[in-house]
């Protein structure tokens, strides 16, 4: 696919196909990335791209608007089929906006909110004092137990404490599976409104390989380009239905749907990005089919299967192993520090990301931890046999990180290997 590309502008054609190669030729293990099909690329590559449509399906400000209408109101039934809820907003443009909209629906600047710290795995949009979630808000920040696992109980402590407005759930590096329902009594405890931010494990949660918020949780968000595979959007989710536009809506969870509308606009974008929306309707047909969940189960194999071989070799993973897509390694006991995992294994055509670990003692430039994952090796093929190399090579770019040498040797290794699992859409 790639091959066939011709543009005009050779400068940005060229940096395209050496992006294009350098994913195609290396193992992208970032949990957060993953490779859409071809279908969804060709989506977002639509003429939809040159229309505005501010507002929702047949309540535009615009004209022309019939088949972008068309469109969202796909993506919106399957968002809602597929996850099991009463109302989808597909227009957020990615993750940090469809939380910001989560919390001008449901507070206050300057009233409290609680969510997982950005040290101890969470989102900067769960309340990091620098992000706007924690200078508009009053936030109050949790952590995991010395174990790298929530504690509920401490978290029940802190929401009859601070009682706050809206308690946030999710994480960018928690390796563990959510109990929504311990959750949801959490919450209760204080009257808070639970969102629930499942960006990360949206296609798990789809596969069947980790419980859902859904009908617990008041609010769902998830980015779409995750596991869920798609292309970089949002969806808000949540139940009840849209009330009379031209009313005032209080905050309560029968108006959720129509506080959240609105606050995505006017309350915060205009008009919606339509080729990014019919890419994720595509997305969201891919991950109705019987295969995905296939492709979810692979991904939660492959990474108990890596976690397994990375802790024969005295590898520390945070809470001993993993529950889902991801895993994040305490690299103290190895002399290595995040960063130089992250160069070496960078050099050897492993691309992971470095990480703060619970309770680090070192800054988050250097950090002690690495993160990585399985979605995109999963979407190329690889199975539990190709994880047991995976492995070796992770720990054989660790030992050597000051032998460019040697990690040249194993990039050329990588770059082989990889020829036999093509990128979607791409030639083997």
């Amino acid at each position: 696919m790639i091959d066939d590309l011709q543009m005009e502008d050779k400068e940005i054609e060229r940096l395209i196909k050496a992006e294009t190669k350098r994913q195609g030729e290396g193992l992208e293990m970032i949990p957060s990335e993953n490779h859409t099909s071809a279908e969804v690329l060709k989506a977002l590559g639509s003429r939809l791209t040159d229309k505005y449509s501010e507002g929702y399906p047949g309540k535009r400000y615009y004209g022309g608007c019939e088949f972008v209408d068309e469109v969202e109101n796909l993506a919106r039934d399957r968002a809602k089929k597929l996850f099991g809820v009463d109302h989808a907003n597909v227009q957020a443009y990615s993750g940090s906006p469809a939380n910001m909209a989560v919390y001008y629906a449901t507070c206050d600047p300057g009233d409290t909110v609680m969510g997982l710290e950005l040290y101890f795995g969470g989102h900067m949009t769960h309340g990091l004092k620098v992000n706007f979630s924690g200078r508009l808000y009053n936030s109050v920040q949790y952590q995991t137990g010395k174990d790298g696992r929530l504690d509920y109980d401490e978290l029940a402590k802190m929401a009859k404490e601070h009682k706050p407005k809206l308690i946030v759930v999710g994480a960018t590096a928690y390796p563990r599976i959510y109990d929504w329902q311990r959750l949801r009594e959490v919450a209760d405890l204080c009257g808070a409104f639970l969102l629930a931010d499942i960006s990360h494990i949206a296609g798990l949660v789809v596969a069947g390989e980790h419980p859902s918020p859904a009908g617990i949780a008041d609010i769902i968000t998830t980015t779409t380009h995750k596991t869920l595979r798609g292309p970089r959007g949002a969806l808000i989710l949540c139940n009840g239905k849209p009330s009379n536009p031209l009313k005032k809506a209080e905050r309560t969870k029968e108006n959720l749907p129509t506080l959240i509308d609105r606050a995505i606009i006017p309350g915060l974008q205009g008009g919606p990005h339509n080729h990014q929306t019919a890419a994720i309707a595509v997305a969201l047909q891919e991950a109705a089919k019987p295969e995905f969940k296939e492709y979810g189960k692979q991904i939660v194999k492959n990474a108990k299967r890596l976690a397994e071989k990375l802790m024969s070799k005295d590898y520390q993973l945070v809470t001993g192993g993993t529950d889902n897509h991801l895993l994040l390694i305490d690299l103290t006991s190895k002399g290595v520090t995040g960063k130089e995992a992250e160069d070496a294994l960078g050099k050897a055509g492993i691309t992971v990301n470095k990480n703060t670990v619970p309770f680090d003692p070192r800054p988050p430039f250097s950090p002690s931890g690495i993160r990585m994952g399985t979605p995109a090796l999963t979407t190329r093929g690889l199975k539990e046999a190709e994880m047991d190399q995976v492995a070796a090579w992770i720990d054989a770019a660790i030992t050597a990180r000051d032998d460019d040498k040697k990690l040249a040797t194993i990039r050329e290794a990588v770059r082989e290997f990889t020829k036999a699992y093509p990128l979607p859409g791409e030639k083997a």
